[in-house]
Order: structure tokens, then C-alpha cells, then sequence
């Protein structure tokens, strides 16, 4: 089973299948607002960063909006990767409109290879990207490789032990119980999903299947550290960025965490 190659026809489907007018206010948005599409949390370990004459990039940049938000801190330069096409193509006629300093490009970030090696000061990845990969450690492979010496990781994601919950629109959810542990934590196998992106369509429907993945924190861990890259900080907060679990927030159950690593 190629879960690259599902994922991309999937989510290349989803993106033709969005809401009319879905993000369609990304221009007015990044001209009016200080901070848009960003956690706030995020906003601020950005900002901790002097990105001036800096090249930054985005893995798994979905639609660009995120990225093209980050260029508002003043780098020199921003680079965004997905495997969707069609996100990409749309990500860089924005980028085209606003006269913003970034380029998006469509690729498997598993296929990376020498054209980008110490390429990036900073990297970062948002909420949902790393689980559509099974193998972590090819995956910080490849951030080790692309960022410069010294460079910096953040990823700003939902917490490993949401895993272990339930969704309100899942079979096994509990009303009565919503922070009930009713999965694995140490899962192995994919999660598959054939009913759509409700965020991008608002409905259900019959799609290309999403294979996403588990990973505990110590996978997490030992992946960075297998390539060079050092964990400097790591908040944890009991606030859901996913907009699926904010019924639980500030229920004492982490929910969500941003973490910095810097490459040796």
C-alpha cells in the first residue's frame, strides 16, 4: 500500500471538493490582521527568532496560508512544501497577488534530496503533519538534511495522547465520558479515513482514503535525536487547536504542545 501516493489523490480531492469561497479571504486577512492562522502560542516561539536575511520553510504547508502568515515576521525568504498540486498551485498565485517573498512547491517530503541541504534556518511544521507519516525518523532525516547548522525545528501539533481519545463523531465516543481513554497509545497501524475533509467541504462524503499515524512521544524523541536534532524546549498545554476537542479544554488532559529542536 503506497500511503503517499493515497494521501495526495486524496487530499488533492478535498481541496476540490472545499466550500465556495473556502479561504478566500487569506488576502484580506493577512493584510488586516497582526497574527492570522496561527496559534497564538506559535506566534510567539516564532517571534522569539530574529528572521531577518532568513530563509524559512514549511513542511506540509497545506494551502500556504500559514507560511504566508510566518513572511509577515520578515524573513527574506520562505519555501512551502505539499504533496497536493492543486493546493500548491493555489498557495503560490497568492503568494503571486501579495508580493510576499515565498514559493510553494509539490513534493513528497520522503523524496527530498541535495537541492535543498542547508537550505533553511527554520523549519516548521503545524498542526496534523507529522501524522501522515509512518517513519519519523526518515522524516527528521530529511528536515536534518535541509536545515542549515544550527538550525532551528518547531512543531507546534496535537498532543500524542489525543490518540487515545475519542472524537465526538466517532462510534466509540461517550458523552458521558468524553476523556475516556478508548485507544492505544502505542498504535502501529494507520487510521483511515474515506469521508472527506468536513473542515475544507463542511459535509461528509465518499473520498480517496486518508492513512494517517500515531506516534508516541518517545518515538518523537529518539527520531530527532537519531538526526541531529536537539530538543531545547517543550510547552505542553491542555487547549485543543484542532477544533475537535475543545470540549475538553482545560480539563487537566494535554492536548496540544510546541516543540523546539536545533540541529548540531
Amino acid at each position: 500500500m503506497d500511503y503517499i501516493k493515497s494521501n495526495k489523490e486524496a487530499w488533492e480531492e478535498a481541496f476540490e471538493h472545499r466550500t465556495p469561497g473556502w479561504c478566500e479571504d487569506i488576502i484580506k486577512r493577512l493584510g488586516e490582521e497582526e497574527f492570522p492562522f496561527l496559534e497564538s502560542e506559535m506566534w510567539e516561539e516564532l517571534q522569539t527568532f530574529d528572521l531577518k536575511n532568513k530563509t524559512i520553510g514549511q513542511f506540509c504547508c497545506n494551502n500556504g496560508r500559514e507560511l504566508l502568515a510566518a513572511m509577515k515576521l520578515g524573513p527574506e525568504k520562505g519555501i512551502g512544501f505539499d504533496i497536493a498540486e492543486n493546493m500548491v498551485a493555489w498557495a503560490n498565485d497568492i503568494a503571486l497577488r501579495t508580493n510576499t517573498r515565498c514559493s510553494f512547491v509539490s513534493a513528497n517530503i520522503l523524496d527530498m534530496d541535495e537541492r535543498y541541504e542547508d537550505c533553511f534556518d527554520l523549519i516548521f511544521f503545524t498542526i496534523g503533519a507529522i501524522t501522515w507519516f509512518q517513519d519519523l525518523n526518515r522524516l527528521f532525516s530529511k528536515v536534518s538534511l535541509c536545515l542549515k547548522k544550527g538550525g532551528i525545528l518547531i512543531i507546534s501539533d496535537m498532543h500524542p495522547v489525543t490518540n487515545m481519545l475519542a472524537f465526538q463523531s466517532e462510534d466509540n465516543y461517550d458523552e458521558n465520558a468524553p476523556g475516556k481513554l478508548v485507544n492505544s497509545y502505542f498504535r502501529q497501524e494507520p487510521w483511515e479515513e474515506s469521508n472527506g475533509k468536513f473542515y475544507m467541504s463542511g459535509k461528509e462524503y465518499s473520498s480517496k482514503t486518508f492513512y494517517s499515524y500515531s506516534h508516541t512521544f518517545s518515538n518523537l524523541v529518539n527520531s530527532l535525536t537519531c538526526n541531529n536534532l536537539i530538543i531545547s524546549s517543550l510547552r505542553e498545554f491542555q487547549h485543543d487547536v484542532s477544533e475537535s476537542l475543545a470540549h475538553l479544554n482545560n480539563s487537566g488532559i494535554p492536548l496540544s504542545y510546541i516543540l523546539r529542536a536545533k540541529k548540531l
